[in-house]
């Protein structure tokens, strides 16, 4: 008897102290404040019988397209599937005494739901759709699933452009809930969710996938620490586009440039097609800044492949234009010399001079009661003569010796050497040039 009366005393403090347990719960909380119906409960609070518990959201993130990139406004939009999971600790059964039933459909609109957002989303808020439906398990474990037309910032790194591969990122925190309620991961690893983006992607433009990253931060501030998801996205551009309707044409125009010192400068047509070379290049220089943002800090590659092009273009015009004017400078000096054709006539003249009088001139020399000398001799000519032939070759000499001058004068030999000088350099700047661009985007394009 004794020791069933200490039985049965030992049970009474057990059941009391039982009665007196704590109810760790906000539903307890809300409760005992009668702020809520309890129908209410499962919408507003944190699903945990205890609050110090924290809530573990695992939330997968899976690329369904890269819709378009916006170089001037460093935007990306893509299309986007994501899958939350957490669990609900008032909202478990056992499936024996439901003949088995194991998961079940419930609204979403009845159920507490992870408030995480995208930092860098600048999309419109009717872009994101939600299902109906959230999926929830025996266990508690609550599955939602959402798909976002998502517009996002991304820090575009455009200096290998268009052979540029771009890394943006994705974080998912949380709006009102830290570190100590809730806590953020993922359920699958970056490598399965690469796979399976590359596999589902509809759409990706101009771009590239290459990997998915999965990484997680903790932000602190004023005390209070946040979970941090962060997905970065690595994509490259398909350049094949921006090579045919940029860097061929500009290297086209570029040789162009250079056959053009082979036409002749006689023609007055070498000038004209170096500036229409120049004019060129400046409408490709316009379409060029419709792409690239202003706000870019360093100057991208193909901007300087661009400039460097037009800057060697329009000194070959400028040098054009020099050589040109030499070359009228040494045609006007020519036509302003003395011709030695203005003394042939006197000359000529001392050459017939001797020559006999004709009858008519007789008679009339009779008639005026004129009368000559004698002509002289044939001895006395023959000094003259070879006089006169010397006469002859000495100005014939000099005539073929202003002629050769006019034919290439001293400024049109110089306008020669600055072609040929310029030429050289304009090759070699070119090809060192080339050189160069080639190994940088080769490069960057088999890191």
């Amino acid at each position: 008897m004794v020791f069933l009366r200490v039985f049965t005393l030992l049970s009474f403090i057990a059941g009391v102290l039982s009665s007196q347990t704590p109810d760790c719960s906000y539903l307890g909380l809300l409760t005992n404040l009668t702020l809520t119906p309890a129908s209410e409960t499962l919408q507003i609070m944190r699903p945990v019988k205890n609050w110090t518990t924290p809530t573990e959201v695992r939330l997968d993130m899976v690329m369904y397209g890269i819709l378009h990139v916006d170089e001037k406004s460093q935007t990306v939009e893509s299309h986007i599937w994501t899958q939350m999971t957490w669990r609900n600790e008032f909202l478990t059964w056992n499936p024996a005494d439901f003949c088995g039933i194991k998961r079940l459909n419930v609204p979403r609109s009845k159920m507490w739901l992870p408030d995480i957002s995208i930092q860098e989303d600048t999309s419109d808020t009717s872009t994101t759709f939600y299902g109906p439906l959230v999926y929830l398990d025996h266990t508690g474990l609550v599955i939602g699933n959402s798909r976002q037309r998502l517009t996002s910032t991304c820090r575009l790194n455009l200096a290998m452009f268009p052979f540029d591969s771009q890394n943006c990122t994705m974080t998912f925190v949380s709006m009102s809930s830290d570190a100590e309620q809730m806590s953020l991961g993922s359920l699958t690893n970056d490598t399965l969710l690469s796979k399976l983006s590359e596999q589902i992607m509809v759409t990706n433009g101009e771009w590239e996938l290459d990997h998915l990253e999965i990484g997680y931060k903790l932000f602190a501030k004023d005390g209070v620490h946040q979970d941090m998801l962060v997905y970065t996205i690595t994509i490259s551009r398909k350049p094949l586009l921006y090579v045919i309707n940029l860097i061929v044409p500009l290297l086209y125009l570029l040789v162009l440039d250079l056959a053009s010192f082979f036409i002749s400068e006689g023609r007055g047509e070498k000038l004209s097609f170096k500036v229409t070379i120049l004019l060129s290049i400046s409408v490709l220089l316009l379409i060029l800044q419709d792409m690239l943002p202003s706000t870019e800090s360093s100057m991208p590659y193909i901007a300087i492949y661009c400039v460097v092009i037009f800057a060697v273009v329009g000194l070959s015009v400028l040098e054009a234009m020099v050589v040109s004017f030499l070359i009228d400078l040494d045609g006007y000096c020519a036509t302003m010399a003395p011709s030695p054709d203005d003394s042939q006539d006197e000359i000529e003249l001392e050459d017939g001079y001797h020559k006999e009088p004709t009858g008519a001139e007789e008679e009339g020399q009779v008639k005026q009661g004129k009368s000559f000398p004698p002509m002289v001799g044939p001895n006395c000519l023959a000094p003259l003569e070879s006089i006169l032939k010397e006469v002859k070759a000495a100005r014939l000499g000099v005539k073929k010796q202003r002629e050769e001058e006019k034919k290439e004068g001293r400024y049109k030999r110089i306008a020669g050497i600055i072609d040929h000088i310029f030429f050289f350099l304009y090759f070699s700047t070119v090809v060192v040039f080339l050189s160069y661009m080639n190994i940088m985007w080769l490069c960057n394009l088999y890191k």
